[in-house]
């Protein structure tokens, strides 16, 4: 027996394909779009990143020559820096050397006008003598002292012979004499030699006791003309007017 053929028969729908369609368009349409505006981006930030590379270069280029510069800079200050350290002290030495100079000049200015009373027409005439005598106190704890002796009574002579001194002052509580050879811790200690045709500055170093307080200083000339003894007071410095 034969089948009764449908009159209705079921077909499968085809309306999803084309909306998968657009789908797929949309996407394809949307990552185009992205790498579209990405290619843009990048050539347009391709410049910038050009400008930024050069002014870093630039920066780089101007560092490194002020970095020179300060270089020089400091070379610079550093060498004037020791030459005003030459300067100064050169220019200290210049100051001392001047002063001594001066006080050279001095010094023989005063000598130039001592030996002129000494030998001028209205100075007055005496034989061998002690001028002056004077000590000055050391950092050792010592004496130096300065003797002149003149004479100008015979002026073609020349005066030649021995000097010493004692100091008198007191010691203990009591009064006491250093002699010449305490004052120079040596026994038997040789006078100073003079010779001279007006005048002679002696000088040297003694030591007087540490309990000892000197008061006055008895200087003796002896030569072959005699001998001369004079007092002075014991100062710092004194001239003239041995007693």
């Amino acid at each position: 027996m034969t089948e009764p053929v449908p009159r209705f028969q079921v077909v499968p729908s085809q309306t999803g394909l084309p909306a998968r369609g657009w789908i797929v368009a949309i996407a394809v349409a949307w990552l185009l779009s992205l790498g579209a505006m990405w290619l843009l981006a990048g050539w347009r930030a391709t410049p910038a990143q050009g400008d930024v590379r050069g002014q870093l270069r630039a920066a780089e280029r101007t560092a490194t020559q002020q970095k020179r510069q300060l270089d020089e800079l400091n070379q610079r200050m550093v060498t004037l820096a020791r030459s005003d350290q030459i300067s100064r002290a050169a220019n200290g030495e210049l100051q001392s050397s001047l002063a001594e100079r001066d006080e050279e000049i001095a010094s023989l200015r005063a000598d130039v006008a001592f030996y002129e009373r000494l030998v001028g027409s209205t100075a007055q005439r005496k034989g061998l003598n002690v001028h002056s005598i004077e000590f000055t106190p050391t950092d050792a704890g010592t004496w130096n002292y300065r003797a002149v002796l003149t004479q100008n009574l015979n002026r073609g002579a020349i005066s030649q012979g021995q000097l010493r001194f004692s100091v008198e002052g007191v010691r203990a509580g009591k009064l006491a004499t250093i002699g010449w050879d305490e004052l120079h811790q040596k026994t038997g200690a040789p006078g100073q030699d003079y010779s001279f045709r007006y005048f002679q500055e002696l000088g040297g170093n003694v030591m007087l006791p540490k309990d000892f307080t000197p008061q006055r200083v008895r200087v003796s000339l002896r030569g072959g003309a005699g001998g001369v003894e004079q007092t002075f007071d014991w100062k710092p410095a004194t001239s003239g007017g041995g007693k």
